[in-house]
This record gives structure tokens, C-alpha cells and sequence, in this order.
């Protein structure tokens, strides 16, 4: 499956608006923040910081992110999702990443996120 544009939150202002108004689905390592969208399909934004490791290591964590929300995407609402990786968040790797996004679809299908 391709991960294009539509898919993708872009702008900085898409980000901001998630992570203002939003409500955190889940905490650990790997941030899950949700915003209802008025779109058709649910959208992902990745921010991992120069903090967390060097580029090499960022770019991974961004992968297997990627990776886990094209295998819940299906059973996902319309929303903005923002995961956010905290400092150590290289050792959840990709099976930590899935159980990130799927306690944020458990939460978001009883009734989280406005």
C-alpha cells in the first residue's frame, strides 16, 4: 500500500491544531494525539526531534510508525492522528509502534477523540 499525500498531514498548521486541540490516545514512548477531521479517511503526522537521535535513527522511527498506521488504517475513523516520539522511543521498535496506534483505534472506537 502507498503512503501518499492524502494519507499524510503536511502543513504546520495541521500539526498545531492537533496537538492544541486534541486528545491524547496514548502516552509512553510514542505520543498518539487525535483530532476528528472532516475528511474521508484518517491522515498521520510524525514528529520525532534532533533530541531523540540522530537522523539515521529518527528516520527509522518514522518508518516503522509509517509501517504500524497502514496496518490499523482500515479500522480507523476520519481523524488526524500526530504521533510524537519521546526520548528512548528507538527501543520500542516496530511491535511498540503498533500497539501505540491500536490502543489509539481501541480508544477512538469507544468514543475518544471529539
Amino acid at each position: 500500500m502507498r503512503f501518499g499525500k492524502a494519507a499524510r498531514i503536511l502543513r504546520r498548521r495541521e500539526f498545531l491544531a492537533v496537538q492544541q486541540r486534541g486528545e491524547r490516545l496514548f502516552a509512553g514512548k510514542l505520543v498518539v494525539l487525535a483530532l476528528q477531521a472532516g475528511g474521508s479517511a484518517p491522515r498521520i503526522g510524525i514528529t520525532v526531534s534532533g533530541k531523540v537521535a540522530n537522523a539515521v535513527i529518527r528516520n527509522r522511527i518514522k518508518r516503522q510508525v509509517r509501517e504500524a498506521f497502514r496496518a490499523v488504517a482500515a479500522d480507523l475513523p476520519p481523524v488526524d492522528l500526530v504521533v510524537i516520539a519521546r526520548s528512548g522511543a528507538q527501543e520500542v521498535g516496530m511491535a511498540g509502534a503498533r500497539v501505540a496506534l491500536q490502543a489509539a483505534r481501541d480508544r477512538l472506537a469507544r468514543g475518544g477523540a471529539r
